[in-house]
């Protein structure tokens, strides 16, 4: 069984920095796209970045370009989303997600939620100004 387990979201001001953790099991972790997603209350989600971990090609939104970084530990089968210099608009609930289809890094569907078939259950990020 897929399963995908985010942690470390907080409550930060703005200006701060936080390190999300999506830990997965049931699959073969360098054959998957992983991918972190969020949801503001009352807009749609939005696709934030995604990593190929075999090969460590990422894809980031413009949102968060320069200011956020994925990566992997292999080893861990483990993602993490390196957040910094966070802005009030940043808060969200952040949701990891995966799929098999490893050429989702190479263009934007790679943000398109539509693509990813597991889901973790998402962890809250707030940041205040």
């Amino acid at each position: 069984e897929v399963q995908l387990v985010e942690s470390g979201g907080a409550l930060v001001q703005a200006g701060g920095s936080l390190r999300l953790s999506c830990t997965t099991s049931g699959f073969t972790f360098d054959d998957y796209t992983i991918a972190w997603f969020r949801q503001a209350p009352g807009k749609e989600r939005e696709g934030v970045s995604c990593i190929m971990s075999v090969t460590g090609k990422t894809y980031y939104a413009d949102s968060v370009k320069g200011r956020f970084a994925i990566s992997s530990d292999n080893a861990k089968k483990t993602v993490y989303l390196q957040m910094n210099s966070l802005k009030p608009e940043d808060t969200a609930v952040y949701y990891c997600a995966a799929d098999s289809d490893l050429t989702l890094t190479y263009y934007s569907g790679g943000l398109n939620s539509a693509r990813y078939e597991h889901w973790g259950q998402g962890t809250q990020v707030t940041v205040s100004s």
